[in-house]
């Protein structure tokens, strides 16, 4: 599989217009990448990025670490890398289907939320006062 490949299984999705991301060509959903090359030195050679919810991205990695992966640098991203040289075309089609499911609804968690330092919270500390 090849990132021309991506780009033709994502054509039939509604919305879909092509795009960048970082430099990269990337399909977008309404204005918001679903899926790019990973342009981050830490992501293998010829892989694929894919936006997904973390729980998600978690079961795909721990089903089939062969295929899906992550590297550090996106661990705080709702995004799962693909090695496209182990992922069938039917497989790769139904995820991209799942990302652009994701990226177009209206409520998405991108991000890890930020962990609380702990400690009051401001309103707490401002009631003591």
């Amino acid at each position: 599989m090849t990132f021309n490949d991506v780009v033709k299984l994502t054509d039939d999705l509604p919305r879909v217009e092509r795009g960048t991301s970082w430099g990269a060509p990337a399909p977008k959903v309404d204005g918001k990448m679903f899926t790019c090359v990973p342009t981050h030195r830490s992501a293998e050679s010829n892989s694929l990025a894919v936006r997904i919810d973390f729980a998600d991205r978690d079961d795909l990695i721990a089903n089939d670490p062969d295929m899906f992966y992550l590297e550090d640098h996106y661990v705080d991203y709702a995004v799962v890398l693909v090695r496209l040289n182990t992922i069938h075309r039917d497989a790769l089609r139904d995820l991209l289907h799942r990302s652009w499911r994701f990226m177009s609804a209206k409520r998405k968690r991108i991000h890890r939320p930020k962990t609380r330092v702990s400690g009051p919270s401001r309103s707490a500390r401002r009631s003591r006062a």
